[in-house]
């Protein structure tokens, strides 16, 4: 593969700052000390009245419209959201219903969420894991979760967590970066 390894965070948080921010950077990175990388962090709740409202992806505002672009032309995706409910939030379905079909087909995602407690530690099998085997996506093994208990304000205290993000970023990468290898070899 030319180039670095294109990879878009999209974080499902409410607001900022976000627990659920400090993972995703903390992923994004994680992988660019491993790999080449050209990242860029998506936080939807700065995507706004861009996004809110929207039924249909034409009624999309530009900045919207931009950030699903990049998750679509991306290498690799992370995609974190916090808990409620049980699941994720509904500003991260919503962004995500509007995914072009087959834009993520075989497309490295890695899951990460962030909750109050180890009561919702299966949202990623759960919630998140079906939502990207319906969009086709190649989800990582080892799925990403955080508790308030591992976090000082949006500071990662559990030294675990690092090791959990290091063997899933390095799962990931190597696969990420022959797919997108494969990609730009058939023009796809």
């Amino acid at each position: 593969m030319s180039g670095p390894l294109r990879v878009v965070a999209v974080v499902g948080t409410l607001r900022s700052p976000s627990k659920t921010t400090a993972l995703a950077e903390l992923i994004l990175t994680t992988l660019a000390a491993q790999t080449e990388t050209e990242s860029q962090l998506i936080e939807l709740h700065t995507l706004g009245s861009d996004l809110a409202g929207a039924a249909e992806r034409e009624q999309l505002g530009p900045k919207a419209v931009a950030a699903l672009r990049a998750v679509e032309s991306a290498d690799l995706v992370i995609a974190a959201s916090p808990v409620f409910q049980g699941s994720y939030s509904g500003l991260f379905k919503h962004f995500f219903d509007f995914v072009a079909p087959y834009a993520l087909a075989a497309k490295p995602v890695i899951l990460a969420a962030t909750g109050g407690s180890e009561r919702h530690a299966l949202v990623v099998e759960h919630a998140l894991r079906p939502l990207f085997a319906f969009l086709q996506a190649w989800t990582a093994p080892a799925g990403i979760y955080l508790n308030a208990g591992d976090f000082d304000g949006t500071t990662i205290l559990n030294p675990e967590v690092y090791e959990r993000i290091e063997m899933t970023v390095a799962d990931v990468a190597q696969i990420a970066t022959a797919l997108a290898a494969a990609r730009q070899a058939t023009g796809r």
